[in-house]
């Protein structure tokens, strides 16, 4: 397959052109990504191994916070999030915060929970109330950032202590914040207060909700429209265990509706790193789960079509892309960006041509590589 092939595919699906002699850029190639922000124009960067990144945009530089430069204390991260005022980094031994202004870096250690509960694997930013959520291994954690005062909450449902090991959180809308656990996902209504128990409604595969598929469902991301919730899964199978965490891609409509994409519907693999929303698809980074090596074996990418529910997968070495392990994603109106294990790559998905009709663009197209 070419690359004028794969461009052209990319239209009849709905995407934007892409330059044609420069797919996708890659920066920080060597670095394991874990996760990626960005503020204004600036990009945060926090890696698995060489500390924090940060691309200064008004100076086209990328600085590094690290051990080796003795500018930070830790260089494995898992996961950022950024204010204009601060950036937090979650590690596996506490909450990383660095003051914009004063440009230094503290350290913070959770008492509740014990080791494991300083393991910090999953942050989101609410602007509009200048809070930060922290998920924790134990608890979730509400950092009104004003104050600087930080409430831990216990979100174990039932007696259910992996409903209250937290590993993605995302905004819904204006009204709701989703909290991924390893087994299942907590619903909060943000107009009313976190320790109400009724701001709060828990699904689980014991019931309807995911197909009530697997012993449990361990939730590894969220996409959102206005129709639907896409939900991300883990894939964690032994041969003692064939159904622990069965993976796949789900869709809920809202209401009482469930699909599930997984191998027998196209995918390569029912792992799922991580998905992004782009006008019309889904995007999804994906995985297998090798039980001889009880490792993951990345798969790369995938596209959903959100009104058809066909799949395609995407060859990775058509779009330059250096790596297949596709970990963390976020699409900023322009670019769609991929963290990798080999740097942090972007895809143009905006230009002029954005404007046409998609018949317009596959005339051109048609056209132009004749």
């Amino acid at each position: 397959m070419t690359k004028r092939f794969i461009f052209f595919l990319l239209i009849l699906y709905g995407f934007i052109a892409f330059p044609q002699n420069k797919i996708s850029d890659t920066y920080l190639e060597g670095a394991i990504i874990s996760s990626f922000q960005f503020e204004n124009k600036d990009i945060w960067v926090a890696t698995y191994g060489q500390g924090i990144y940060h691309y200064i945009a008004s100076e086209d530089k990328w600085e590094n916070f690290t051990t080796q430069k003795s500018n930070i204390e830790q260089d494995f991260f898992y996961c950022i999030a950024v204010s204009k005022d601060y950036v937090w980094a979650g590690s596996g031994e506490g909450l990383f915060t660095y003051e914009v202004k004063k440009k230094q870096w503290h350290k913070r250690k959770f008492s509740a929970g014990g080791e494991l509960g300083n393991w910090i694997r999953s942050f989101c930013y609410d602007k509009k109330e200048n809070t930060l959520w922290i998920g924790r291994f134990f608890n979730l954690t509400k950092l009104d950032v004003a104050k600087q005062k930080y409430s831990d909450y216990d979100l174990a449902y039932n007696g259910d202590t992996k409903s209250n090991n937290i590993k993605a959180i995302r905004m819904d809308g204006d009204s709701l914040i989703w909290f991924g656990t390893e087994s299942g996902v907590h619903k909060y209504y943000r107009n009313k207060k976190i320790e109400n128990p009724n701001s709060r409604v828990y699904m689980s595969n014991k019931g309807s909700s995911f197909k009530g598929e697997g012993e449990t469902v361990s939730i590894s991301d969220f996409a959102f429209d206005r129709s639907s919730v896409w939900f991300g899964t883990d894939e964690f199978i032994t041969p003692q265990k064939p159904k622990f965490n069965v993976g796949g891609i789900f869709r809920y409509n809202r209401k009482n509706k469930w699909e599930k994409f997984d191998q027998e519907d196209g995918l390569p693999s029912n792992g799922v790193y991580c998905l992004e929303s782009t006008g019309n698809k889904i995007w999804g980074g994906l995985y297998s789960f090798n039980t001889k090596d009880k490792k993951d074996d990345p798969k790369g990418i995938i596209l959903i079509d959100k009104a058809s529910n066909s799949i395609m997968n995407i060859d990775l070495d058509e779009l330059g892309i250096k790596s297949r392990k596709i970990s963390s994603m976020a699409f900023d109106g322009d670019y769609l960006w991929f963290g990798t294990d080999n740097g942090l790559s972007r895809l143009l998905l905006s230009n002029p041509f954005a404007k046409w009709s998609l018949q317009k663009n596959k005339e051109k197209i048609n056209k132009n590589y004749r």
